[in-house]
């Protein structure tokens, strides 16, 4: 142990300095995004497909963006499903522990309309009347192309950051 830590003494540094005229790629990360997940009562099939965007196919993370587990940390609230009655209040809270500015989007038709749980007993008819939604993206579900197609459109236009 004090051999590594006197070599390391005796060696310095080993990597040089970030200088902008070597890295110029590097100034066009300003800023992460991180994107909070939440799921209202869906079927799961847009939470699937919000899942394949880790993968290596999409890679999410090399656009900057990247999913964290606490509303404090998150920038954008993505929520799936149609709003169950039991989820409201959780779902109000989420929305007051995040830090403004942020961006609710609604992924998929039951998160903007209901969808197939339109005007069932436990469900409301889509997140608008519990939270304002900012972004809607289509589909049943839609795919991982059309959440990251949405995703870089923000980004390129800096909504609301």
């Amino acid at each position: 142990m004090w051999d590594l830590l006197k070599r390391s003494l005796k060696m310095g540094r080993l990597t040089e300095k970030h200088k902008e005229e070597n890295a110029p790629h590097l100034r066009s990360f300003q800023q992460s995004w991180h994107i909070r997940h939440l799921d209202c009562g869906s079927c799961n099939g847009c939470d699937w497909e919000m899942n394949a965007l880790l993968n290596p196919v999409y890679d999410l993370q090399r656009f900057g963006f990247d999913f964290v587990a606490s509303p404090r940390h998150g920038d954008i609230l993505m929520c799936t499903g149609p709003m169950s009655t039991q989820l409201v209040q959780a779902a109000h809270e989420t929305d007051a522990g995040m830090p403004k500015p942020k961006v609710i989007i609604a992924v998929g038709d039951c998160s903007i309309d209901g969808g197939v749980f339109k005007s069932a007993y436990g469900a409301k008819d889509g997140i608008e009347g519990t939270l304002k939604v900012d972004v809607e993206i289509p589909g049943c579900p839609p795919s991982p192309e059309q959440i990251l197609d949405v995703l870089l459109q923000m980004k390129k236009e800096e909504y609301g950051f």
